[in-house]
């Protein structure tokens, strides 16, 4: 396990920081180091988009409060971006671009010395166009500085209470569309209402993931053992009330980066 004085230690090498934060478990602990070792020469930056869920600007504000740092929300307006609409696999890349162009700029203009991210180690061995958009606006990693892998972060933030130590990954409601489908803010609207009907009947761990009129539930181990007919059809009714004609349950838990080897599975529930 790696030490916190590790981190704290990247961090101190500079006067000033921007952290862009999700409020995720990753960028929570760079946010809580940095808050200890800089205070107020640190900020915490969450963008908002079509792409952020419903309620997670609330819950990166919560986080925000709880580990002592700054925090202020951006515009980001990635879909302007022809390559972030196409959904190619670089589809990362140019919404980080967006994201990384709007933070070197608030860097310049109010006298930041560096923006850092929440990448840890375990992310450096995944496909991650992001870390190439990272590199190109200067970006530093602070986790991966000091050798932090996923179990490293989330033991640390647990330490330190950081309410979001136990929360499961958020990626953009985007990941939710396989590659080579356009990406449109009334996809993104609709993935988001569908997921928020779901959090609604208590899951915590979901994807619903974009076919076409089709939407494709993923849900944790948990959740998906404990699936009777009941809740299955909870879970119909609450998805094609978010606007989808026809309804998957995938029989396997949710896992990233399914898209990438995307199969089709029986439909379980149509309305």
């Amino acid at each position: 396990m790696r030490a916190l004085a590790e981190l704290e230690a990247a961090i101190g090498t500079v006067p000033s920081a921007i952290v862009a934060f999700s409020g995720g478990v990753d960028s929570s602990l760079v946010a809580a180091a940095a808050a200890r070792v800089l205070g107020d020469r640190s900020i915490a930056i969450t963008a908002v988009s079509p792409a952020l869920a419903t309620g997670e600007l609330d819950g990166a504000r919560t986080v925000a409060g709880a580990v002592g740092i700054r925090h202020r929300a951006i515009t980001t307006n990635e879909l302007a971006r022809d390559g972030y609409r196409r959904n190619a696999p670089d589809r990362c890349y140019h919404c980080k671009t967006e994201l990384y162009g709007h933070l070197a700029r608030l860097a310049d203009n109010e006298g930041y010395a560096v923006v850092f991210s929440g990448a840890n180690v375990d992310d450096l061995g995944d496909l991650r166009p992001g870390l190439r958009a990272a590199t190109e606006h200067g970006v530093r990693h602070p986790l991966v500085e000091a050798g932090f892998r996923k179990v490293d972060v989330r033991r640390h933030a647990a330490a330190l209470h950081i309410p979001s130590a136990e929360k499961p990954a958020m990626p953009c409601l985007a990941s939710r569309i396989p590659y080579g489908t356009e990406v449109e803010a009334a996809v993104l609207a609709e993935i988001d209402r569908a997921e928020s009907a779901l959090r609604s009947l208590g899951y915590r761990e979901l994807r619903v993931r974009h076919l076409g009129r089709t939407a494709r539930v993923e849900l944790g181990e948990r959740d998906l053992a404990n699936l009777n007919p009941e809740r299955r059809e909870a879970i119909v009714t609450a998805i094609v009330g978010a606007g989808y004609a026809e309804v998957e349950i995938d029989p396997e838990p949710l896992r990233s980066g399914s898209f990438s080897a995307l199969r089709r599975i029986p439909i379980t529930g149509i309305k």
